[in-house]
């Protein structure tokens, strides 16, 4: 059996979206353990595990890959204290946290996303990766028409730049790509897939399909870091 949500999980989150203040979430600290936190644990428990076969490389710990449920208020004017989404992201072994490109879903009441990527890198990391595209290019550029990406995402997306960065060439033939100020995949779909048979290899097949890009992001990144990571 492959694990999934439950109907019980959208339920709890469409409550917390209308109840979002702490001493509701307090009062049901139970419901969330047992119907948002469990489940999202079982699902990264079963990635770990099929991380292995394509992508050991990267973190897939329920301590270190859910997102906390409390929000950071303090430079926000929305000031509600709760997300009203469950959320994993799967980083890079050894790189900083924030400092890579990795995998990432949420289940939030009104959708499912799924997909990877490098959302706003830093700006020594965003050179990194721009230098790595033009010296290796055409690899990005054949790795968003392979038949598996194509079926998942279509195309690269991410916010891009009007006229290319600075130091790099007009003629560049990775010229589009070194626009690009993140980049980014993904997929989304209503939330009841995330409480079918359907979703965990519909999961799987997304992150399979993103693990290209996402290594290929993190390769200057890798060298331009400790000596001692490799590429797996």
């Amino acid at each position: 059996m492959y694990p999934s949500f439950t109907p019980k999980t959208l339920s709890f989150l469409r409550s917390l979206k209308r109840n979002n203040n702490r001493e509701w979430f307090r009062a049901r600290k139970d419901d969330y353990e047992q119907h948002v936190r469990g489940p999202m644990v079982a699902v990264i428990e079963r990635l770990a595990i099929d991380f292995g076969r394509f992508a050991p490389e990267l973190d897939a710990s329920p301590k270190r890959c859910i997102y906390r449920m409390y929000r950071d208020t303090r430079f926000s004017d929305d000031k509600t204290p709760l997300k009203t989404q469950v959320a994993a992201s799967f980083r890079w072994r050894g790189l900083p946290r924030g400092r890579s490109a990795g995998l990432y879903f949420e289940v939030h009441p009104r959708w499912v996303w799924m997909g990877g990527g490098f959302y706003a890198p830093e700006t020594i990391d965003l050179v990194r990766i721009r230098e790595h595209i033009s010296a290796t290019y055409p690899e990005l550029h054949q790795l968003t028409r392979r038949a598996s990406f194509r079926r998942a995402f279509k195309e690269l997306e991410g916010e891009r730049l009007t006229r290319l960065p600075r130091g790099f060439q007009k003629d560049d033939p990775a010229a589009e790509y070194l626009k690009h100020r993140n980049f980014l995949v993904g997929r989304e779909f209503p939330p009841e897939l995330a409480t079918t048979r359907e979703f965990y290899p519909t999961l799987l097949a997304t992150f399979k399909a993103a693990t290209p890009l996402v290594r290929f992001l993190n390769e200057p990144l890798v060298v331009g870091s400790d000596p001692g990571l490799t590429l797996v």
